[in-house]
């Protein structure tokens, strides 16, 4: 498997940054902000976006996301 390495203390390596492509992520990626308190206002971030409500994802949440993309894209293709 293809790894990658997310960047620290931005919203790419945030538990909330919801994007769409874990295999491919980056810096420049949008994606919504799912943080509880911000959920009502639908908050589309970019990869390189901070705010004070980080969360660091652990290694292994990236691991999960990217074998469950990595399943889908199986399925499809």
């Amino acid at each position: 498997m293809k790894g990658i390495q997310w960047q620290n203390g931005n919203c790419l390596s945030c538990i909330w940054f919801a994007t769409k492509d874990p295999l491919n992520a980056d810096l420049f990626d949008r994606a919504k902000c799912i943080h509880p308190k911000l959920n009502i206002y639908q908050l589309v971030v970019s990869g390189r976006d901070w705010c004070n409500l980080f969360e660091e994802i652990k290694q292994r949440q990236i691991e999960h996301k990217q074998e469950m993309a990595l399943k889908e894209e199986e399925k499809s293709g």
